[in-house]
């Protein structure tokens, strides 16, 4: 988005209709208004967000000229208006609002009908406007309200942005840059596919509620307890979001009064004596969980054979002194021994005479062969007796060490706390840290339970992850036996893959641009503000400032106003042209944004309006400033080649202001 001009018609103090074209020249695009303060130079920046949003920032709300409002008779009615004109996707835009405004016989302006209109040129060269009811949706489409802070900021609003950005108060951020650097495509697809909630509005959603369960009423059960699974994850996950938010502001307040007290040289030693003791119950900690892992993985593996080692030993022993477990003959079945009664005749030749020695002996052997078999069995039973009675030899020793070794740091762990809250109580005794250690324990307080609540919730999403996995198995093995159900199964196995690949690149994507980011904002920063500092861009777009040079206390370093907005100045710049190296990128392709700005020099010295001079113009598309005219003459020699366009506020009175092109 390129603007080109704007066109103000008795907007508060700009009397009659003023237009100010913007210089859009690539090598000169950079357009100055320059004025004292109180000329109009805030009036004239909000006439951008009231023509595209129709909201200001004014307490008095009254967009008419005060000045005109006196000219006005009963009955009488009069417009105020602001248009403006921008490129956007290589087409020429003409925004226009309107506000009509009466005077009624009791001397009382109200407004009247407002109304807003965008036209532009189609294909054929002919004026077309958009429909009245896609005139919001294509104003978004160009420019969303919620980013327009971003391109059109004062340098109030520059400080509020600095301080939020490094307080870990940065979602607003993290949702902006992906929006502007093209990730939002990759977000939108996945909301698309599954969403954050179960639900019928997502394609996976919807596949879920085709299932038809008339061939199995269980499809139909699975259905409903998948649904309320989802939505109980849902309500976890929500629950871990706001302990993710809360836990950066938690833990900078805790290195914050940490440092403070770190500082004072009667707490310094003692409060390393905590930190000691708290690096110890966390190394504690460890262990007691991976030993409570070792534990349970060795019981699952060797339990059966521990408990059923008595048993079989047992058996054993009574087996042992039964004679029945050697008679049988390997390889002799027991039709063998019937062949030969009933032949007469041994194998070996001799007679089997009914009732004879021979004859008992061979009855008396088809007790113990196939298919009666005892004697095979329970020589297979004792030896597989044998193999298993040994295999648990070693769990009660292994879990009786692991126990008393469990049981001895958890002892440790009791004893350390009670000598951190010793420690405490005597910190608090000194009058100079006292108050600050003791916000410091609440603070350590709640970031130990709210860490201690996220662990649990992190089990619950583990647990509920895998049931809704298991449910949904099952429920897809009973849909593959209705010709519907399969042909649903199949069309959401496409979506599930489709989401998974998308995840996958999303968070590539992601990465690689929060890093390329972090790399292009040191690298403005360093332009706008050399040496000693560096920034740092956590996963949630927190900006952290990171003192070079020295090896403790140099995170979260408190910055002057000077460097905060240069750090913010950094981080749009970065954006900015990070969005602009995108054009070629069909998923992170982006439009290319004008920075307005107002009065975003005043917290500056001589050598940094140099460098913020040099800097902007170089990596965004089109700079519009608004400066004092305290600053304009420094601002102008350093602007000289690039500014393309020049004005003037020319203040004759306080309800009356022009523009002068210079």
């Amino acid at each position: 988005m390129l603007l080109k001009s704007i066109t103000l018609k008795d907007f508060r103090n700009f009397i009659g209709t003023q237009t100010v074209v913007f210089s859009d020249d690539p090598d000169r695009n950079v357009t100055v208004i320059m004025g004292e303060n109180g000329a109009g130079k805030t009036t004239f920046a909000q006439a951008f967000t009231w023509c595209l949003y129709g909201e200001t920032g004014f307490a008095d709300k009254m967009v008419m000229s005060k000045a005109v409002l006196q000219t006005m008779s009963p009955n009488d009615v009069k417009p105020v208006s602001v248009e403006i004109v921008l490129r956007h996707n290589n087409t020429d835009y003409y925004i226009r609002r309107e506000q009509e405004f009466r005077r009624d016989y009791n001397g009382q302006v109200k407004p009247l009908t407002a109304k807003l209109t965008v036209r532009y040129k189609g294909k054929d060269g002919q004026q077309e406007f958009v429909p009245p009811a896609q005139v919001e949706y294509k104003i978004k489409e160009i420019l969303p309200r919620e980013l327009s802070g971003y391109f059109f900021f004062n340098g109030e609003r520059i400080d509020k942005m600095s301080k939020e950005i490094q307080s870990g108060r940065s979602m607003e951020f993290a949702d902006a840059v992906k929006r502007l650097l093209g990730l939002d495509t990759y977000a939108a697809a996945l909301r698309q596919l599954r969403g954050d909630r179960a639900g019928k509005t997502t394609v996976i959603g919807y596949y879920n509620s085709q299932y038809d369960s008339s061939s199995d009423s269980r499809i139909g059960q699975y259905t409903r307890e998948i649904e309320r699974k989802e939505a109980e994850l849902a309500k976890v996950q929500k629950r871990k979001e706001e302990i993710d938010e809360a836990l950066p502001k938690i833990e900078k307040e805790i290195r914050r009064l940490h440092n403070l007290i770190m500082n004072n040289r009667k707490g310094e030693e003692l409060r390393s004596q905590i930190v000691s003791k708290r690096d110890r119950i966390t190394l504690n900690n460890g262990y007691i969980g991976s030993s409570t892992s070792d534990i349970l993985q060795v019981f699952h593996r060797d339990y059966k054979s521990y408990f059923y080692k008595k048993l079989m030993l047992d058996a054993l022993t009574m087996l042992s002194e039964n004679e029945v477990a050697d008679k049988g003959i390997p390889d002799i079945h027991a039709r063998t021994i019937e062949f030969l009664l009933k032949r007469g005749t041994c194998i070996c030749g001799t007679p089997i005479a009914e009732d004879s020695p021979e004859h008992q002996a061979l009855m008396e052997l088809l007790n113990y062969i196939p298919p009666k078999s005892l004697g095979t069995l329970i020589g297979e039973f004792v030896k597989d007796c044998k193999t298993r009675s040994g295999s648990g030899e070693d769990l009660f020793k292994m879990i009786s060490k692991k126990l008393g070794d469990l049981k001895s740091r958890e002892e440790e762990n009791q004893r350390l706390e009670a000598d951190i809250q010793g420690i405490e109580e005597t910190l608090k005794q000194f009058q100079d840290i006292g108050q600050d250690q003791q916000k410091l324990s609440a603070y350590e307080k709640d970031s130990r339970m709210k860490r201690s609540e996220l662990a649990g919730i992190n089990q619950q999403i583990g647990a509920l992850t895998k049931e809704i996995e298991r449910l949904n198995t099952e429920r897809g093995e009973l849909s593959l036996k209705n010709d519907n159900n399969r042909r649903i199964e199949l069309y959401k196995a496409y979506a599930e893959r489709i989401y998974a690949i998308l995840q996958e690149d999303y968070a590539t994507q992601e990465t690689r641009v929060r890093d390329e980011l972090e790399a292009c904002i040191n690298e403005i920063f360093k332009q706008i503000y050399a040496g000693g500092f560096e920034l740092r861009v956590d996963e949630k777009y927190n900006v952290t400032t990171i003192a070079t040079g020295y090896s403790d206390f140099n995170e979260n370093v408190e910055t002057s106003t000077a460097q905060s907005i240069s750090i913010i100045f950094a981080f749009i710049a970065g954006v900015i042209k990070m969005a602009r190296s995108n054009e070629d990128n069909d998923m992170l392709s982006t439009e290319a944004y004008p920075l307005v700005m107002d009065a975003p020099l005043s917290a500056f010295d001589k050598t940094r309006i140099q460098t913020v001079c040099d800097t902007l113009p170089n990596i965004a598309e089109q700079v519009i400033i608004f400066i004092k005219d305290t600053d304009g003459e420094i601002a102008e020699k350093y602007l000289s080649e690039k500014i393309g366009k020049s004005y003037l506020f020319d203040k004759k009175n306080e309800f009356e202001t022009y523009l002068n092109e210079r």
